[in-house]
């Protein structure tokens, strides 16, 4: 049986982030890359939807079958868009990432 967390969720599956020098990023448990260019990526992982805004960002390795990415570039900022939690704040962001 899978744990619940505190709001009553089932415990996710592994999701890591690694950032070297905010220019290299590994990012594990990625179910889905929903878009990307060279300024903005939007990522569903197993935490969230997961926004990463920068310069010059580009996929050096994707591995669907392992919920793997690699980007490059430099990372200005990241945050996770939780649509049931935010709401309104959620919709700014993916209206802004959808342009």
């Amino acid at each position: 049986m899978m744990e619940q967390n505190r709001l009553n969720r089932p415990e996710p599956k592994a999701h890591e982030i690694k950032m070297l020098n905010r220019k290299k990023m590994e990012i594990s448990g990625v179910i889905n890359v929903e878009s990307f260019d060279s300024e903005e990526f939007l990522l569903e992982t197993e935490g969230g939807y997961l926004a990463i805004r920068g310069q010059n960002l580009h996929m050096k390795n994707l591995n669907v079958e392992n919920g793997l990415v690699s980007i490059e570039g430099y990372v200005i900022d990241m945050a996770y868009v939780d649509h049931s939690s935010s709401g309104d704040k959620a919709k700014g962001i993916f209206s802004k990432l959808f342009k």
